[in-house]
């Protein structure tokens, strides 16, 4: 069976969360949920995440990369400024892309590909607030529904998280 995991932490943004937890299930993956509160947190709309209340939430220490063939990480500003402080959660994400396996980044989860030091040289798209920090970071800005770069597909906003699901699913 395929086996996703979303790694995300409190005031994630809910769509960024809800829309391919739900895509995901829908075709037929068996998805786990890594908080790094380690719990049920409340996403920055108010809807408490993850969605389905007897989704069972791991920590970071619970999770092994080669357990997973896709890696979703949401956006949420909020969340990703205290999510990429925690080095394990930070490691995960470098172990995952030196594994090349599916990294899908929407928004301000793109900070976290910048912390795990994997945008250098890469077609990346974040929210435009982080075009420079991208940059900077050696990632090279595209800001296209859904960009993909061998194993990391990105999308800049919650607008296009149809067609950025939409190849996260071809991909495999």
């Amino acid at each position: 069976m395929n086996k996703a995991i979303i790694i995300s932490g409190n005031l994630a943004q809910d769509h960024e969360f809800i829309y391919p937890y739900y895509r995901l299930l829908e075709a037929d993956f068996e998805l786990d949920v890594c908080l790094l509160e380690g719990k049920a947190v409340k996403g920055i709309l108010g809807t408490t995440l993850p969605p389905n209340k007897s989704q069972v939430v791991k920590k970071i220490e619970e999770i092994n990369v080669d357990d997973y063939k896709v890696l979703v990480l949401p956006g949420g500003v909020k969340a990703m400024e205290k999510v990429r402080q925690e080095k394990k959660i930070i490691d995960f994400i470098a172990d995952f892309n030196k594994k090349k396996k599916i990294i899908a980044c929407i928004c301000s989860g793109a900070q976290l590909l910048i912390s795990a030091k994997v945008v250098k040289n890469r077609k990346i798209a974040g929210y435009y607030s982080m075009k420079d920090d991208l940059i900077n970071a050696g990632a090279i800005y595209t800001d296209q529904p859904a960009v993909i770069d061998e194993n990391i597909i990105t999308t800049a906003h919650y607008k296009d998280m149809g067609p950025w699901m939409r190849e996260v699913l071809k991909k495999l």
